[in-house]
């Protein structure tokens, strides 16, 4: 590997750039399971996994694929899965989102950032279409 990143500087570049973005989303998600609410640590991964999909092409509109239970998000989140059930059910309620056939869709963007406190900035997307 060394070898490899001696003779082609892009190349380590490139896995220093993956490895910073990888530890911003890891204080991320230290700051949100220690401070957001059940609801807020939700949507901030429906926000992220978003984006992240839409990245790579596999999302598009507001909607991408969930196939995951409400067991694996609470897994994921910190959160029972009655709690996740519960949230999942009010943030219908409030039409932030549509869960359908194992897809996510994303009713209302704008209020589902406000609600996960997300600012996608840490994800550095732009630069990693680049690379």
């Amino acid at each position: 590997m060394c070898e490899l990143i001696a003779r082609f500087p892009g190349v380590g570049a490139a896995f220093w750039r993956d490895t910073l973005v990888d530890a911003a989303i890891f204080r991320e998600w230290m700051v949100g399971i220690g401070r957001k609410s059940a609801s807020g640590r939700i949507a901030h991964l429906f926000c992220e996994m978003y984006l992240e999909l839409q990245a790579m092409g596999l999302a598009g509109s507001y909607r991408c694929p969930l196939p995951i239970t409400q067991i694996d998000l609470g897994d994921a989140l910190g959160l029972s899965n009655v709690h996740v059930n519960r949230e999942l059910k009010d943030m219908r309620g409030q039409g932030l989102i549509t869960l359908r056939s194992n897809t996510l869709v994303i009713e209302a963007w704008d209020e589902l950032t406000r609600a996960g406190e997300f600012d996608a900035t840490y994800l550095h997307l732009e630069k990693r279409a680049a690379a």
